[in-house]
């Protein structure tokens, strides 16, 4: 988060910084009778731990990655390549001042531009307005701690409109649950006007096939983690494959770009620096090499789905990140996407036969069942009849028949022993 909204000294400052000198539209939105959702805001309160926000001291090599990135600033001469470069390399765009500045230059967006908002009315009346409020509800703690409570209802709404603006403009796109994950670290970086921008480029670009109204593309790329821990890691892959871990535990992390998993603020601006800076696929690539990067702890695991998924659903807070984004761009430079596509389509045909296998043994299996009923059946029931009676109607009938003597001789019984008595002899 950038320094400033830590500031104690200077709170215009930080709420220009936060509200991006719109606030006055906002608490007029915010102010509406119409919008009732935040008065059961603590109601739907997100139950994932709380988004650290403290950066730490920078260190020496930061304050001169950092000087090295006011200097490229000042020169006015930087291209598109020196920004992709200097968000990858090592802490890379440093804090959030800088991002502020830098980000919208990686996707070569103008910060500045704005365009009309659409009226409360016109937002409400969308299909997908009131989960988006609902889920923009339940992320309070991934707002800074300590934020005056109109202030976080201020940003709250803005979150709701950011989201609602690009979905609005490109019918063709689905909201799903996920996305306000990303748009709220744009948000508190770079303000709710070039926030809108940025996420208007990813949502048609990287984060298009997350989009569509089946998560199906979505799936189908999950898989590319497994083809490329089998590359650079075959009994890891084997261990996780032989498990049946599946690729449910990175969902979250591809549609979120990781930013709904971590606890750590700085972790999350770090891997967005990372992936405006790379191709679209960048973060499977991460995903595989943060799997790799735990592989003792997964072999250590029982060879379970249940506790391996459970493992790394849980990212800890100590990973060294930086090894990490170094392995996946090796990971991705060896194996680009392209080569891997084969692989992923032989996992996918792999995984289709496995299902259709296990189906015709579900199949067989209730087909035993059904012939053993008949074999039981063949036993109370005389043999003249299933000859008499071969297809399954007169079968049914031959059983009434058999079932409706069984009762009579029950009445007979009952009538002259008492026996057997029951609701018709009342």
């Amino acid at each position: 988060m950038d320094p400033e909204l830590n500031s104690n000294s200077s709170e215009a400052e930080e709420d220009s910084f936060l509200l991006n000198n719109e606030s006055d539209r906002i608490n007029s939105f915010n102010s509406s009778d119409d919008n009732t959702e935040h008065k059961d805001v603590i109601e739907h309160e997100d139950t994932r731990s709380e988004l650290k926000f403290d950066e730490g001291f920078e260190a020496p090599e930061e304050k001169i990655k950092l000087q090295l990135i006011k200097d490229t600033l000042s020169s006015g001469a930087a291209t598109l390549h020196t920004w992709r470069c200097l968000a990858k390399d090592r802490y890379g765009l440093v804090n959030d001042l800088q991002r502020k500045r830098i980000w919208p230059l990686l996707l070569k967006v103008d910060p500045d531009f704005n365009e009309q908002v659409p009226s409360l009315e016109e937002l409400s009346d969308h299909k997908e307005y009131n989960q988006v409020v609902l889920d923009v509800n339940r992320s309070l703690k991934r707002f800074p701690p300590g934020i005056p409570y109109k202030q976080r209802l201020a940003l709250q709404d803005q979150l709701t409109v950011l989201i609602m603006r690009v979905i609005m403009k490109y019918p063709h796109l689905r909201y799903y649950q996920g996305y306000h994950d990303v748009a709220i670290t744009f948000l508190l970086v770079v303000g709710e006007v070039a926030a809108f921008r940025i996420m208007e480029v990813l949502s048609t670009e990287h984060l298009r096939e997350c989009m569509e109204p089946t998560m199906e593309k979505t799936s189908y790329r999950l898989n590319y983690i497994y083809a490329i821990i089998q590359k650079v890691d075959k009994p890891l892959h084997d261990h996780m494959d032989n498990a049946g871990v599946g690729t449910m535990f990175a969902l979250p992390w591809y549609l979120t770009w990781f930013g709904h998993s971590l606890n750590q603020y700085r972790d999350v601006v770090r891997l967005y620096d990372f992936f405006l800076a790379s191709p679209p696929l960048m973060p499977l690539y991460v995903a595989a090499a943060l799997v790799v990067y735990r592989r003792r702890e997964v072999l250590d695991e029982p060879c379970e789905m249940a506790s391996i998924h459970c493992l790394l659903s849980q990212i800890p807070d100590n990973l060294d990140f930086e090894r990490i984004l170094v392995s996946a761009s090796e990971y991705y430079e060896k194996y680009p996407p392209e080569r891997m596509e084969k692989e992923v389509t032989k996992r996918i045909q792999r995984e289709i036969d496995q299902r259709k296998k296990e189906e015709r043994l579900r199949n067989r299996h209730n087909k035993n069942k059904r012939d053993n009923w008949r074999i039981r059946l063949h036993n109370y029931i005389p043999h003249w009849l299933f000859l008499q009676y071969r297809n399954k109607y007169g079968l049914l009938f031959a059983t009434a028949t058999v079932l409706f003597g069984i009762y009579a001789y029950l009445r007979v019984n009952e009538k002259e022993f008492g026996l057997f008595k029951g609701p018709w002899n009342s």
